[in-house]
């Protein structure tokens, strides 16, 4: 791949890259390793793109395949989440944080499909696709993730 093309995909999908194995992975650390080593696919690879879309698809196929190589690395299974160490994350309102907080107290298996089909904008058959499930899975998985987003965020309006 020449430098003039991964330069202009690095500066396009890196954010999309870099959400997508946060959702997956809920530590940044994570996703940074998980980032760099899908734009060093990218770079390493003779692929060419038929257009943006098809850029885009193959990032995001390659950073799920990369997450789920990290979450099964021995290595990672043998250590503990420093999450006090985390850095906070930013945000304009108070409701965004509850939102994002809720979203990423989901389970692995709710929180990647709405973070691919809310955020990045994927249909559901693609979300199938690059999860390798069935497309009725990934409906109910969407399903169940808005049923327990609603229920969590009705208790945590209701406490305050």
């Amino acid at each position: 791949m020449d430098q003039a093309t991964f330069t202009l995909l690095a500066d396009r999908y890196m954010d999309m890259v870099f959400r997508l194995a946060r959702s997956w992975l809920r530590s940044p650390q994570d996703a940074d390793d998980v980032t760099q080593e899908v734009f060093l696919r990218l770079l390493r690879s003779d692929i060419r793109f038929e257009g943006d879309e098809h850029a885009r698809r193959w990032l995001a196929r390659v950073t799920v395949n990369e997450a789920r190589r990290l979450c099964r690395s021995p290595w990672r299974r043998r250590t503990v989440p420093l999450d006090e160490h985390q850095p906070e994350e930013k945000f304009n309102k108070e409701e965004q944080r509850a939102l994002f907080d809720a979203v990423m107290e989901l389970p692995g298996k709710y929180r990647v499909p709405l973070h691919l089909y809310y955020y990045e904008g994927y249909a559901v058959k693609e979300v199938a696709e690059m999860l390798g499930r069935s497309p009725s899975t990934v409906q109910t998985q969407l399903a169940r993730a808005r049923e327990q987003l609603k229920k969590k965020l009705k208790e945590d309006w209701s406490n305050d």
